[in-house]
């Protein structure tokens, strides 16, 4: 969203405040899909100076790092939500879950990346949920 969008300020801060709360909203689904197909949710919203992973969760012995990503049923403008995955976001989640690793003191664990797209309806079900086991 460009800031010369000729949106006033206060416009804005309520969409950047819509799509906080919709992401929040979606990775709890995503948390509660995870338990619901037995893994184990270990961090959410796990910060570091290299950034965040959205969901750590372990099923077997594997460490599953999980990025969420969501959209409105309407708002594919910028593609789908799996498609909205960079490899700049890529790269920043690898190097993100090499710190969580070490400072957990895992970093020989065995490590998955999946990505989890979310396409919710106007009233906040889910219309979609896709799981991408061993994404990227």
């Amino acid at each position: 969203m460009s800031m010369n969008d000729g949106r006033p300020s206060s416009q804005k801060r309520i969409d950047m405040d819509q799509r906080k709360a919709r992401g929040s909203l979606a990775e709890q689904i995503a948390a509660d899909y995870l338990i619901q197909q037995s893994y184990k949710v270990l961090e959410r919203n796990w910060r570091c100076r290299s950034g965040e992973i959205d969901i750590v969760a372990e099923t077997g012995h594997t460490v599953v790092i999980v990025e969420v990503r969501s959209r409105g049923k309407n708002s594919f403008t910028f593609g789908s939500p799996l498609e909205s995955i960079t490899s700049r976001k890529i790269k920043q989640v690898r190097n993100t879950a090499t710190v969580y690793l070490h400072r957990i003191s895992r970093s020989n664990a065995r490590i998955r990346f999946d990505v989890i797209g979310i396409v919710m309806n106007p009233d906040e079900s889910v219309n979609t949920l896709d799981h991408i086991i061993d994404a990227f």
